[in-house]
């Protein structure tokens, strides 16, 4: 997958890159894994925002994913690989020999005419999905169970890859690619290979208006509003704030952890993230 620049012939294309798509061989979607998706624009369900900054962007469909990969034992043939409008890896169209399709999130270097199968004795090879005590030591996963049967939850970002490190008892464990060490059930299945579509992170929007097609809409400076507004704001000519930096809600905003330091789950991390 290639970055293609674009000739100047306007300002918003001087600096506008985009993808060249080579890899992919369908477009539309199959029908039966099509949904309407309804915009949330930001919003919870008593109508506040919950997310800032969201809203507007083109009409999407939603993309039926398969990410439990519980047809074990069966083959599946790779039908298409398509874009898919609402994550940054692209997708697999898969035939199964008994008839039904799904789509998966396409690993890199799959093609059209791949066979791919789930299960404790598939193969080692690229799309195939094996529980986690099953695929040897040092080999790159994605689409990683945290819960045996809930469906990968980890590492689906497109380029990404974790590193299975270690067996030990009823856990494995896994360097997942921000850098952070955990214990996985060594039940849990998770998919060969890394995802494609690397050049995703290397793409250069080009104009604000490329933004506002993504549903992204713009972010103000707090120092640029009113003291009303954010904590920041205010002020004789520009100001720099005048506090160490926070949300306009006043919770600092660098350096200051969030989560939760009681959470269930912190027990199963071996290593924080960088």
């Amino acid at each position: 997958m290639g970055i293609k620049k674009y000739k100047p012939k306007t300002a918003g294309m001087r600096f506008k890159t985009g993808l060249t798509f080579e890899e992919l061989t369908a477009r539309g979607g199959e029908k039966s894994l099509l949904k309407g998706l309804h915009g949330k624009a930001g919003r919870d369900s008593a109508g506040r925002i919950s997310v800032r900054r969201r809203g507007g962007g083109h009409k999407r469909r939603y993309r039926i994913i398969d990410f439990k990969r519980n047809k074990l034992n069966i083959p599946g043939r790779v039908a298409t690989i398509e874009y898919d409008p609402n994550r940054s890896a692209f997708i697999a169209l898969i035939n199964y020999v008994d008839g039904e399709k799904c789509y998966i999130i396409a690993p890199s270097g799959i093609k059209p005419g791949a066979t791919i199968v789930s299960g404790p004795e598939a193969p080692l090879e690229v799309g195939n999905a094996l529980p986690l005590e099953k695929i040897p030591l040092g080999m790159t996963i994605h689409n990683i169970e945290m819960q045996l049967g809930k469906g990968g939850q980890l590492v689906r970002a497109a380029g990404t890859g974790a590193t299975l490190m270690a067996k030990e008892g009823d856990y494995v464990t896994v360097k997942l690619p921000s850098g952070e060490v955990r214990l996985i059930f060594k039940k849990c299945y998770a998919t060969l290979g890394e995802l494609g579509n690397q050049d995703h992170m290397n793409v250069s929007l080009g104009k604000a208006g490329r933004s506002r097609w993504l549903g992204r809409r713009p972010k103000v400076r707090g120092v640029a509003m009113n003291p009303v507004d954010h904590p920041h704001g205010g002020g004789e000519g520009k100001s720099s704030g005048g506090r160490h930096p926070v949300s306009p809600w006043g919770v600092p905003t660098k350096g200051y952890k969030t989560g939760k330091k009681k959470k269930q789950s912190n027990k199963f991390i071996v290593k924080r993230r960088k």
